[in-house]
């Protein structure tokens, strides 16, 4: 037993100097799927100032926040990951599709960038869109789920905002295709 353990450690050292090794592999997310740990940023009901209709989300990049506008000058605050240097992007959109364990095609421009990535991946707990993924506009980018949950405070995406699994299927439940999306740098 104790040769059997060696041997799996050994393995894992080797597949981690590769790149290859996550522990979320062995342990698994915190809440039953991978990745669904708890953001770094907690969500929470905020005093919320903007001029925007009960209903609407308002993304603030600058300070990694999606607010959630519930009216009387409140919000629900998530923590976000935004998109890094050269990726950020701002305007108004809607929500026009809703999906749960969406699948994942990397659009063209991302296949260039990291000819690594598989051409698709099916819905699922080791797909980078998480538990739900609600689309902006004619665009390609999403309000996403996450397996890296560590990202969320971060500016790491190509342009998509994530959230963790368990703050998107929050968000997921509260908004309805046609939902106002405004995002400001």
């Amino acid at each position: 037993m104790l040769f059997a353990a060696l041997t799996l450690l050994a393995g894992a050292g080797h597949a981690r100097a590769q790149g290859l090794f996550d522990m979320r592999d062995i342990m698994g997310g915190s809440d039953g799927f991978r990745g669904g740990g708890s953001s770094p940023i907690r969500r929470q009901t905020v005093n919320f100032s903007g001029q925007y209709a009960p209903g609407t989300i308002y993304i603030n990049t600058a300070e990694r926040r999606l607010y959630l506008v519930t009216g009387n000058g409140q919000a629900i605050a998530y923590g976000i990951g935004v998109g890094r240097d050269g990726f950020r992007w701002s305007g108004t959109h809607r929500i026009t599709a809703k999906k749960e364990w969406p699948s994942w095609t990397p659009p063209a421009q991302m296949l260039r960038r990291r000819p690594d990535l598989p051409r698709h991946m099916v819905g699922g707990p080791d797909n980078p869109l998480g538990a739900r993924a609600m689309y902006l506009g004619s665009t390609l980018y999403r309000i996403h789920g996450s397996n890296e949950p560590e990202t969320i405070g971060q500016a790491v995406s190509s342009g998509c905002f994530r959230m963790t699994n368990e703050d998107v299927q929050d968000l997921y439940s509260r908004v309805s295709v046609g939902t106002p999306v405004i995002v400001k740098n």
